[in-house]
């Protein structure tokens, strides 16, 4: 219920800029994908390769996964599970022991330069990609229920790369890469935009982010340099409301 009511107040009330307040960093190579996991207190990152790395959220490798992929583009924590992608239309889910649990397979989109994925609590897949440039809603099955051009928003988001969904509001976090604004882009539940933040005095060609919302937390992956930063973040928030209250968190520990 209380988060039926925030979201109504969302809509209904004039709102604050997303804060973002850097913390740290460190050096880890060819960062592209990110997803936070809780069950770890870790991020998943693919880095364009066969595999993809669970590591601490010091950078320390835990875990080391394949799946039936060529190269693992994106990645995103689906339930108890995985799914990756290409970057060329192809998808899979695996297990957090790289189990596969199906074949392969391809979404209604056919070609699809996958760059981000996040899941819903309803299972629907959100999917961004930098060629063409926009960000599609999937089923489970991997049909499509709509889709937007990212080159219709102001400012237009050209280069989209990592995407991340913070369960508190619905809200999604965009990253657009050098080549584009070099920003964060924020959108409410719906997709509408919401404003963007410049990431040029953090970092450059921003590649994955990921949302902690136990702590309120954002980490990004860093193209050039090679980095992962993790911010203090706060989002767009009705004027005068009070800061979200944090999830359950780091369900090992």
């Amino acid at each position: 219920m209380r988060t039926a009511i925030t979201f109504l107040m969302l809509l209904a009330a004039p709102a604050t800029a997303l804060e973002l307040t850097y913390q740290t960093s460190y050096d880890l190579n060819r960062p592209a994908s990110l997803d936070y996991d809780p069950t770890f207190c870790g991020l998943w990152i693919a880095n364009e390769g066969p595999e993809v790395i669970l590591v601490t959220l010091q950078g320390d490798e835990l875990r080391r996964l394949t799946s039936d992929l060529t190269r693992i583009k994106a990645i995103t924590i689906e339930g108890d599970n995985l799914l990756v992608a290409d970057g060329l239309g192809s998808f899979q889910r695996i297990t957090k022991n790289g189990v596969a649990l199906a074949d392969p397979f391809q979404s209604d989109v056919g070609w699809a330069d996958t760059e981000g994925l996040t899941i819903t609590e309803d299972g629907t897949v959100i999917m961004v990609e930098d060629d063409p440039e926009r960000m599609t809603w999937l089923n489970p099955d991997g049909t499509i229920q709509r889709q937007i051009s990212t080159l219709s928003l102001d400012p237009p988001l050209t280069e989209a790369q990592g995407i991340a969904r913070d369960p508190r509001t619905g809200h999604l976090l965009i990253v657009d890469d050098m080549e584009g604004t070099n920003s964060l882009y924020e959108f409410d539940a719906t997709g509408t935009l919401l404003g963007t933040t410049s990431l040029r005095p953090y970092g450059m060609d921003p590649e994955g982010i990921a949302i902690r919302p136990g702590s309120g937390q954002v980490f990004i992956a860093f193209d050039s340099g090679a980095t992962i930063a993790s911010f203090d973040y706060q989002p767009t928030l009705p004027t005068g409301a009070d800061p979200l209250p944090p999830e359950s968190d780091c369900l090992m520990f």
